[in-house]
């Protein structure tokens, strides 16, 4: 072994380089006055943002690693989900330090922010590959007048050429092993003269019920005429909604016109998760399905509380990047959802009572078993 040599905390974590790695622009620029205060404030925050991007990116490295492995062995899914987790534990972090970077009044921020020009919080690259490696795509951004070097502009090229955390976990549902059982066969067999249980005709038959159940419940109770017209109005949109799920060229027609994104494949397993999520064999994925969904949450709470941030601060300014500031934050807030597909699937659920039975022989597949 290598001869060990003692740590020091400093030199451990390189304090020397961290704790003077704070350049006023004000102090040089304010004409041999002062520096303003809150700009060791602004430089601070920022760095801590992105030193937990920093971390976030290890924890997402390590994610599409083991997601890439096919088959996907069922420790790894643990382990994609304790990481995803993790993730998820630095979202309020990041929230909570605009609560500190907010103790800066407006005119605090105007001391400094005139020598910020044109940098931009566009310009963290760290954040870019954030949102490409979990699958934003460059259509769906408002905007690509971002302002960057060479250096970090071949960081994200060569991002772009890699499948992303949506595009892997598609393929890992689109892999899942009871979908070949749960899809009608129009009665033919699996080839081993055994009928494929008709999953989808059944939970069609159970949706129509519970359709017809609510419009009788609102026929009963409804004050007048009108409003029971609005109602069952509603409900029968509803209703078309579901037809996509039964139908794959109509939930493809859906994905070109760019109102849904994941394949139809996998949205039939994720509702399947999600639909029976008690049975053993279903509860690591579902776990996993919601931790990628609150970790679209939590991006999309960061982008909202900096737009609230950002018009406290400047009001409907420009930002110091060139964008339309607020609005555009704002905008970007409710547009960059990657798994928005993922949450919309609630839509689909129906009360428990209402769900299929499934065969027993489904059953015991999706539970623990022991063999003596």
């Amino acid at each position: 072994m290598k001869p060990y040599k003692p740590a020091y905390y400093r030199d451990y974590l390189s304090l020397d380089a961290i704790l003077n790695a704070q350049s006023l622009r004000s102090a040089e620029y304010n004409n041999d006055q002062e520096s303003a205060h809150d700009e060791m404030l602004f430089i601070i925050t920022h760095q801590a943002y992105e030193l937990w991007f920093k971390q976030m990116l290890t924890e997402l490295d390590s994610i599409l690693a083991l997601m890439s492995q096919q088959p996907l062995p069922e420790p790894d899914v643990a382990l994609v989900l304790h990481r995803l987790q993790r993730m998820n534990k630095i979202g309020p972090v990041m929230l909570h330090q605009v609560e500190i970077l907010e103790t800066m009044t407006p005119m605090d921020f105007l001391d400094f922010r005139g020598v910020l020009y044109p940098a931009s919080g566009f310009q963290s690259v760290q954040f870019r590959l954030l949102e490409m490696k979990l699958g934003l795509q460059d259509s769906q951004r408002l905007t690509t007048h971002l302002r960057l070097d060479d250096r970090d502009n071949a960081r994200l090229d060569a991002v772009r050429q890699q499948p992303s955390l949506f595009v892997l976990l598609e393929g890992w549902l689109e892999r899942m092993p009871f979908l070949e059982w749960q899809h009608d066969d129009n009665g033919n067999d699996d080839g081993n003269n055994q009928p494929r249980y008709a999953f989808w005709q059944e939970y069609r038959l159970a949706v129509t019920a519970m359709f017809d159940h609510e419009r009788q419940i609102m026929r009963e109770t409804m004050p007048d005429e009108r409003t029971t017209a609005q109602v069952l109005a509603q409900i029968a949109a509803s209703e078309q909604s579901f037809s996509a799920l039964f139908d794959e060229t109509t939930y493809n027609s859906l994905r070109e016109q760019g109102v849904k994104r994941l394949s139809f494949k996998a949205t039939q397993a994720a509702l399947f998760i999600f639909l029976y999520r008690e049975y053993p064999l279903l509860q690591l994925p579902f776990r996993l399905l919601e931790s990628v969904i609150a970790l679209d949450e939590v991006f999309s709470l960061w982008r909202y509380r900096h737009a609230q941030m950002v018009l406290r601060m400047i009001g409907a300014r420009i930002g110091t990047g060139g964008s339309s500031g607020y609005d555009y934050l704002l905008q970007g807030a409710m547009k960059y959802r990657v798994f928005a597909d993922m949450s919309a699937l609630s839509a689909f659920l129906i009360p428990r009572r209402s769900l299929p039975a499934l065969p027993p022989n489904v059953s015991s597949m999706l539970g623990f078993s022991f063999e003596k």
